[in-house]
């Protein structure tokens, strides 16, 4: 009759040879994975485009960005005139304030409040429009890309391209070849 010293040594025994077992196995199939995942990432030709970078950097989009500033600058210059006039109307109604009557006081507050309030809806219009034609200049640069992206695609046997990633190697980075695509 084992001792229970003995028998406990032994079961320990066993169990160790049967982790060892699936530390084994374990590793064999590890192995087989890193052998086999090469193999299955060489059949995968994937690829990055930053559509960030392309709509800032690349030759369409900054003729677009002159051009629609250049539709723009007349309106936010007026805005420019209307709030320097503002400012300028408010730090003077700040200076007559202590010797005008109650009641040209409350005119010239009001007159001020109207002011503000225009000068606001005319900022949010202005703001609206601008985004509002900037998104139609941009939509066709944005088409543009795709079919350059497209077209790399099936002319390099790309079997993914993927937009706008948190972190790229260089390596599968084909925004250049997008923006000389577009021409620049």
């Amino acid at each position: 009759m084992k001792s229970t010293f003995q028998f406990s040594l032994s079961t320990l025994s066993q169990g160790i040879r049967r982790s060892n077992r699936a530390l084994v196995l374990a590793a064999a199939l590890g192995a087989t994975a890193l052998v086999a995942a090469p193999v299955t990432y060489a059949q995968t030709k994937i690829g990055f485009v930053s559509t960030e970078r392309i709509l800032r950097d690349s030759k369409p989009a900054k003729a677009a960005q002159t051009k629609i500033e250049a539709e723009f600058k007349r309106r936010d210059d007026e805005l420019q005139n209307l709030a320097n006039s503002l400012r300028n109307q408010a730090q003077k109604f700040d200076k007559d304030a202590p010797v005008l009557s109650e009641s040209e006081r409350i005119k010239r507050q009001r007159q001020l409040t109207d002011l503000d309030s225009d000068l606001q809806r005319k900022r949010r219009e202005f703001q609206e429009d601008f985004n509002r034609r900037r998104n139609e200049e941009f939509s066709g640069i944005v088409e543009k890309a795709d079919a350059a992206i497209k077209t790399i695609a099936e002319s390099q046997g790309y079997d993914l391209i993927i937009q706008d990633a948190v972190t790229v190697s260089p390596r599968v980075d084909i925004t250049d070849q997008v923006m000389k695509a577009l021409g620049g």
